[in-house]
């Protein structure tokens, strides 16, 4: 059972497992690049974890946004759909694990908005990419929990952003509808089409999670149910 406040009409061209793609990690990313970050049209985006659900959504928001997007990936196969999603400069972390020096050389000088989801090590590298007045993007740790040295901070003249949707939702739930109506009307314009994972068999849910947490995966992972 859900809300009627948490239901919404799909345009025809979406189908049920692509919508099933949709709504978590779109409107996260919503909310962080829009109120979090308040994204402007010609500014660096920096995203981090780019072939995964979060850091598609991002490229593909920040690009309806006009935004300019630095996009870091580990191996070919995730840097490609990087690149096929549209990112103006794509780096393979796998082959350019300090890709710091790359970044600043690309934007001339640094990002002006990171989306980083990796959180651990990746952060370091991430903070040392902004520019002044930038704002950095907390999404989430799946490479642990780093320490943000103030000094750095305070030199470099950027924000350290927390994003946590879910707690905005609560606070706030007819941001909900808000974040989706703007999405699904992108979604209708080809603009939003989240890259999916072969879809695994209900029966095999739990290997989807264990490929997931194994970062085998790429985009969006969906288990399908069968129809009864």
């Amino acid at each position: 059972m859900t809300s009627a406040s948490s239901a919404f009409v799909l345009p025809d061209a979406i189908t049920a497992t692509t919508a099933a793609a949709i709504p978590m990690n779109y409107a996260t990313t919503w909310f962080a690049l829009h109120d979090r970050a308040k994204l402007e049209p010609g500014e660096w985006l920096l995203v981090t974890g780019a072939a995964g659900g979060t850091g598609t959504a991002a490229i593909q928001l920040g690009l309806a946004t006009g935004a300019r997007i630095v996009a870091v990936a580990g191996g070919e196969t995730k840097a490609a759909l990087a690149r096929d999603l549209g990112a103006d400069v794509v780096i393979d972390h796998h082959v350019d694990a300090d890709w710091v020096d790359a970044v600043r050389e690309a934007t001339g000088g640094g990002v002006d908005v990171a989306y980083d989801p990796v959180g651990g090590d990746t952060f370091h590298q991430v903070r040392r990419c902004m520019a002044w007045d930038g704002r950095l993007l907390v999404i989430g740790f799946v490479a642990g929990i780093p320490d943000a040295p103030m000094n750095h901070v305070l030199l470099k003249n950027y924000s350290i952003v927390g994003v946590h949707w879910g707690a905005s939702i609560m606070r706030d739930p007819d941001s909900l509808g808000r974040q989706m109506t703007e999405i699904l009307a992108l979604a209708e314009t080809g603009a939003v089409d989240p890259p999916l994972y072969p879809p695994y068999p209900f029966d095999d849910a739990a290997q989807a999670l264990q490929d997931l947490a194994d970062r085998k995966t790429y985009g969006k992972v969906v288990v399908e149910v069968p129809a009864q």
